[in-house]
């Protein structure tokens, strides 16, 4: 089979790029159900309980705020971003498309594919510390911030390269991947902490658990280096630890293939059986590992079965991120075809992943992505339900055949320097900031319409 033979069948894998999704190609809520748990069940879940721990996170800080700040997340999901997904259908690029302009959608679509790529970068790392370990690569520590050798940007290439063959073939064999691959990696995760007990000094009966917890994992005060977290900062990092996906409406995309609105609490699954309980389980593995990497802490805990899950955790939620940045730039390249954006998404990935710092400060990176994502959120949102309402025109670049939205870039532009300023000289963390700039872009966005749209003729 030769190079254009090949071209020509991956350029049949159409999932509606430009277009509403048909009736036809609905899929049912097994879909996202699996989809959701393999992509949130993850490689990075091993980071971020890993991180909560080192920054002082208390016991009932963690589990209050955990839970509170899941729920807030799945209402997001299902209150406001599935409805819309369903009615229009379109991915969240060719929405912003109608809305914005292509202008305006371009620069959004390159900065989004670039945070989306970063994001998948983090989880290829994160699997490549599993992979590396037959091999004794060196493995990065919370301090590395370059390639720690050959063997590391070897493994990260293999387990890049995985990946991003996964993410061509498109949504439909990704959910059929993390449903099959979702329970076990939960069940070794929950299998992987409860091994660790006895290093811990949990009796038999967990009757000292609480206790444990309090002193040995969740204890309150963070290690040298790290900054403080009380309940604030674990309610609103897990709210919006996925706030591009959510009120940043990046899982139109997802959800368009929904038959209907109430799939969104199928993100239930994602945050309960993945965030939730896997940063628990993954804290408590923390605790008792000598290791900073985080395939080396689920293999001192059980072994292969730990690391493997580590590698395959890994794949499950860097295939639907690297998915999404394929979408973001095939908006940005209508020339190309969406496999071929896809391999492109996939070696900015794989170089990224080269660097330990994009995992080891993986708190700061998922805020701050979602921070600069998250206004374009608030603009669908209010074109969506606001427009008709103040007597505005929705869809208006589409409309007005305008390549340039003002009253949509200056939202956003406007938006982002103020969270700079706020983050910057005000000292505001990045983790309190999505929840009013979200509102804020609702109010900007619906203001400047007024405005703007007066000064134009459709």
């Amino acid at each position: 089979m030769n190079i254009g033979t090949i071209s020509k069948k991956l350029d049949q894998l159409y999932e509606f790029d430009r277009e509403p999704v048909s009736k036809n190609a609905l899929q049912g809520v097994g879909n996202f159900l699996g989809s959701y748990a393999g992509e949130h069940v993850a490689g990075t879940e091993f980071v971020i309980g890993m991180l909560f721990v080192a920054h002082g996170v208390s016991v009932t800080d963690m589990f209050i705020g955990g839970l509170i700040g899941n729920i807030m997340a799945v209402l997001s999901w299902a209150l406001i971003t599935a409805p819309i997904a369903v009615n229009v259908r379109l991915s969240l690029y060719w929405q912003l498309k109608k809305i914005c302009g292509p202008a305006l959608v371009f620069i959004y679509n390159i900065v989004n594919a670039l945070m989306f790529c970063f994001l998948a970068g983090s989880m290829v790392a994160v699997s490549a510390t599993a992979v590396g370990i037959p091999f004794n690569v060196q493995m990065p520590s919370l301090t590395d911030m370059y390639p720690t050798g050959a063997g590391w940007v070897i493994t990260v290439f293999v387990v890049g390269a995985v990946i991003t063959t996964f993410a061509i073939l498109g949504f439909e064999r990704l959910a059929r991947f993390s449903k099959v691959a979702a329970p076990w990696m939960f069940l070794i995760f929950v299998g992987a902490a409860i091994a660790s007990f006895p290093k811990l000094g949990v009796n038999s009966d967990m009757s000292n658990f609480w206790e444990i917890a309090r002193t040995k994992i969740w204890t309150g005060t963070a290690l040298p280096g790290q900054s403080q977290f009380t309940i604030w900062h674990v309610i609103f990092f897990t709210w919006f630890a996925n706030a591009a996906m959510h009120l940043g409406m990046s899982d139109l995309s997802i959800f368009r293939y929904a038959k209907k609105w109430q799939y969104g609490f199928a993100s239930g699954v994602g945050m309960f059986l993945g965030h939730y309980t896997a940063w628990i389980a993954s804290g408590i593995l923390y605790a008792a590992a000598t290791s900073d990497a985080p395939g080396e802490v689920a293999f001192q805990a059980i072994g292969v079965a730990g690391a493997l899950c580590v590698i395959i955790a890994g794949w499950t939620t860097a295939n639907p991120t690297l998915y999404r940045a394929g979408l973001a730039l095939q908006v940005a390249s209508p020339g190309w075809s969406r496999w071929k954006v896809t391999l492109l998404a996939g070696l900015i990935t794989t170089i990224a992943a080269l660097f330990p710092a994009l995992v080891m400060k993986l708190l700061d990176f998922v805020a701050l992505y979602g921070l600069i994502l998250i206004p374009m959120g608030g603009v669908i949102f209010a074109d969506y339900y606001l427009m008709k309402k103040w007597n505005l025109t929705d869809y208006y670049a589409e409309k007005a055949r305008i390549n340039f939205n003002w009253a949509a870039g200056l939202t956003w532009f406007i938006l982002l320097g103020l969270a700079l300023i706020a983050n910057m000289w005000i000292g505001i963390e990045l983790y309190f900031l999505p929840l009013p700039v979200w509102i804020l872009a609702v109010v900007f966005f619906v203001v400047f319409s007024k405005i703007y749209q007066k000064k134009m003729v459709i």
